[in-house]
């Protein structure tokens, strides 16, 4: 009985580890707002800014910027209910399927440095793609197609917005970025309130 249950006085049952579609159902019943509506609050101020300041510090905006959405993201989630990092949330196998697709999303930048030290230009396009790209993953574990959406509708728009305004790129994509992700958080929201009401 040792393989089923670990007991002792005074703890409570523990039982078998979750199978997978276990997990997933678990996670399925999160909100997933507070990184979007982080990124909505950087790409926007960003968008803002960039008439305003130079090249250079667009530049450095940016990866700045980009780079804070995980830790804004992380400080809102205890505003949105979802406590990233609150020891009494389970983390279970799609957490760090999140965040592995996260990671990866990210090191995409070892492409977007180079060539930007070729043509700064080139900076929100890159970026603002690779930054999209952890919505693939999220979408397949939630099953819901607003991942899928968030990153095509993205990656489509920054490219169009970057040939069609050459001289305003950053305020541009910006504008992209912004409207997919406010699509993206009314679409979230309404899933996990339908979730709730279920």
């Amino acid at each position: 009985m040792e393989h089923l249950l670990n007991h002792t006085p005074g703890t409570n049952v523990q039982s078998f580890p979750l199978s997978l579609e276990e997990q997933r159902e678990d996670f399925k019943n999160n909100r997933f707002i507070a990184m979007p509506l982080a990124g909505t609050i950087v790409w926007a101020l960003l968008g803002i800014s960039a008439p305003f300041v130079s090249e250079f510090t667009i530049t450095w905006m940016l990866y700045i910027g980009t780079g804070a959405i995980f830790y804004l993201g992380a400080g809102l989630s205890y505003l949105t209910g979802e406590r990233f990092f609150a020891k009494s949330v389970a983390k279970n196998s799609f957490d760090r399927l999140f965040f592995v697709g996260m990671i990866m999303s990210l090191m995409v930048f070892a492409i977007a440095l180079p060539v930007a030290a070729i043509d700064h230009t080139t900076v929100p396009l890159s970026i603002g793609i690779l930054a999209g790209l952890m919505w693939m993953p999220l979408s397949w574990a939630i099953e819901h197609w607003v991942g899928y959406f968030h990153t095509i509708a993205r990656i489509f728009g920054i490219v169009v917005a970057w040939y069609l305004f050459p001289e305003a790129r950053v305020q541009a994509i910006s504008a992209v970025i912004v409207a997919v992700y406010i699509v993206s958080l009314v679409t979230l929201e309404r899933r996990f309130q339908t979730l709730k009401s279920h």
